[in-house]
């Protein structure tokens, strides 16, 4: 088990630091590898970075607690991702390839040319922190399966990770990072659904799975208990919100400078095949694994959730297989947090310095700070990975989403609005959160539609 483990790894390692014969050795390389990249591996890396350790642990976690209705987190999400990316992921790149900037933060901040510095170090200081707490949960990911398999200490897993994330980000930035992308998601896949056919297998089959999940009380119910309304209005808003959750891909600065990364505008469409089609696959087996799981575990108060995935790889498959499934859910963590570094880092050296920073070794210099930053913080973490995923990802999507839409449809806020849109939209988000309503209704979705309001309202005022 251990053998196959590490040699997952070192091969991933090995992929990542051999983008360094293909370095240009400038910042437009580091961070966005002069927009050289090709459809496919757009594509795949984009869609590993999506699924992240969030997927392998906290969604099958989320869905052995909660069973059927977990399935609107996959519908919605899904559906919300697609509409956004045929709106947003083209003039996201012809804004990136206009304006020149490597940085999320620039791209929005510089949409017209302006130079609306303040609303680049907002932009770029939101990133900063969601990003790392967002790195942080993909440590912790990693951390538990290592923990649950080998018996190490919690640490353990976490430093691991950190440590390889940050061997081949300091090779060859974000295209060291896509490449190992490409091979993490091919082993993510492979994992995920040979788990699902040997558990479905061991239960006697699809129909006898089904039959155990109808003994569960609740477990097959198409909406989970506790929504925010009764009824059917109240499984509607359930399903909306998590829709929302699919459209907030678009406030991701680390998934989003993926299509910025594109060779060719026209390619755009290509890229979105590769992403969408492993989006689905991948979702659909990781929610049906983790229906299974709550069959093949059994219910159990003391039992943490989150490590249903690699508690069952290790009962049903033999030590080598083992090794895989571990190798995947690392290869998930790392996919996303070597994108998550690397976004950190461009905001601190293009977003909040007084002057861009373009020199590759203070740029390396500053990856390799930011994973200590992420390793620290996933040491002291004691939330779930599923929330700590959540409420990073819906505090950036209700700040950056509203102010990209609205670039995207020709409009031209002010930097005083703009700033205005993106403290209103995540303030809702974490009041939202603070009061305890998101189990009912995903945070992102009143967060997002606040700074569309305000946007809205501010552009109707000027008008009249």
């Amino acid at each position: 088990m251990i053998i196959s483990f590490i040699a997952f790894l070192l091969g991933f390692t090995l992929i990542g630091l051999s983008s360094v014969w293909k370095s240009r050795g400038t910042a437009q390389d580091y961070y966005l590898a002069s927009g050289s990249v090709k459809p496919w591996l757009v594509g795949l890396s984009a869609v590993a970075t999506n699924n992240s350790g969030y997927m392998f642990i906290g969604v099958i976690g989320y869905t052995y607690a909660t069973g059927l209705a977990s399935i609107w987190l996959m519908i919605g999400w899904i559906v919300g991702d697609f509409l956004s990316s045929m709106f947003v992921h083209a003039r996201l790149k012809d804004a990136a390839s206009r304006t020149g900037e490597v940085s999320y933060a620039g791209v929005l901040s510089g949409w017209y040319g302006a130079d609306n510095n303040r609303l680049q170090r907002l932009i770029g200081i939101i990133s900063l922190i969601f990003l790392l707490a967002y790195a942080s949960a993909q440590l912790v990911a990693g951390s538990k399966a290592l923990h649950v398999l080998f018996d190490w200490p919690t640490w353990a897993g976490a430093v691991l990770g950190a440590v390889l994330v940050t061997l081949y980000c300091f090779a060859g930035g974000i295209r060291a990072s896509i490449w190992t992308d490409a091979a993490q998601s091919t082993v993510m896949i492979l994992a995920m659904g040979l788990l699902m056919i040997v558990a479905t297998y061991s239960l006697g089959g699809i129909g006898e799975a089904v039959i155990q999940m109808q003994g569960v009380d609740g477990f097959l119910d198409w909406f989970p208990q506790d929504l925010a309304l009764p009824g059917l209005a109240g499984g509607i808003l359930f399903a909306l919100s998590w829709l929302f959750a699919g459209f907030s891909v678009i406030g991701q600065p680390h998934i989003m400078v993926r299509f910025m990364t594109l060779n060719d505008l026209g390619a755009m469409r290509k890229a979105r095949f590769y992403y969408y089609l492993w989006f689905v696959v991948f979702y659909m087996m990781a929610t049906a694994v983790g229906l299974l799981s709550r069959i093949y575990l059994g219910e159990s108060s003391s039992f943490d959730a989150e490590l249903a995935l690699p508690v069952m790889a290790q009962q049903l498959f033999p030590p080598i297989l083992v090794g895989l499934v571990l190798a995947g859910i690392f290869a998930a963590t790392m996919s996303t947090a070597d994108s998550l570094v690397l976004s950190c880092s461009a905001a601190i050296t293009h977003d909040l310095l007084p002057a861009k920073v373009e020199r590759p070794l203070f740029i390396k210099l500053a990856t390799v700070g930011i994973a200590c930053a992420a390793l620290c913080w996933a040491l002291v973490n004691e939330q779930s990975v599923f929330s700590l995923v959540i409420m990073a990802w819906s505090g950036l999507a209700s700040a950056f989403a509203p102010l990209l839409i609205f670039l995207c449809l020709g409009r031209k806020p002010s930097q005083l609005l703009s700033i205005a849109a993106v403290i209103v939209g995540l303030s809702v988000a974490i009041l939202w959160r603070a009061m305890g309503w998101q189990s009912a209704v995903y945070e992102g979705l009143p967060g997002i539609v606040a700074g569309l309001v305000v946007l809205s309202f501010s552009l109707r005022q000027r008008a009249a």
